[in-house]
């Protein structure tokens, strides 16, 4: 499950890429925010945000391409990023989910 918070990090999370040191990747950059926030829930925080606004981009991409704007290939590239993105959501939801109802059915 750590995997897939790490996947959602690297592919969904643009918060402060512009801080991000020459030479480090995106997700230790990712990583190493989320550590400093120290809990679960400001990792899952920042992973929702950032495949909001993964999504959102999707979005806009697609109504520029529309307009004439964009390119195919930039619109093409968004939405597959975003249906990256969400697959890999659903995928945590599951687990989480799963892992919820293992702990509801273990005996006290």
């Amino acid at each position: 499950m750590i995997n897939s918070v790490n996947n959602i990090s690297s592919l969904s999370m643009t918060r402060g890429l512009a801080a991000i040191e020459p030479g480090k990747s995106a997700a230790s950059s990712a990583a190493e925010s989320a550590a400093n926030d120290g809990s679960f829930s400001a990792v899952l925080s920042n992973v929702a945000s950032g495949a909001v606004s993964t999504l959102k981009n999707a979005e806009a991409m697609s109504f520029a391409g529309i307009q004439g704007s964009a390119t195919t290939r930039e619109v093409v590239d968004a939405v597959m990023q975003a249906q990256q993105t969400l697959q890999t959501a659903i995928a945590l939801r599951d687990k989480v989910v799963t892992a919820f109802l293992d702990v509801t059915r273990m005996q006290i």
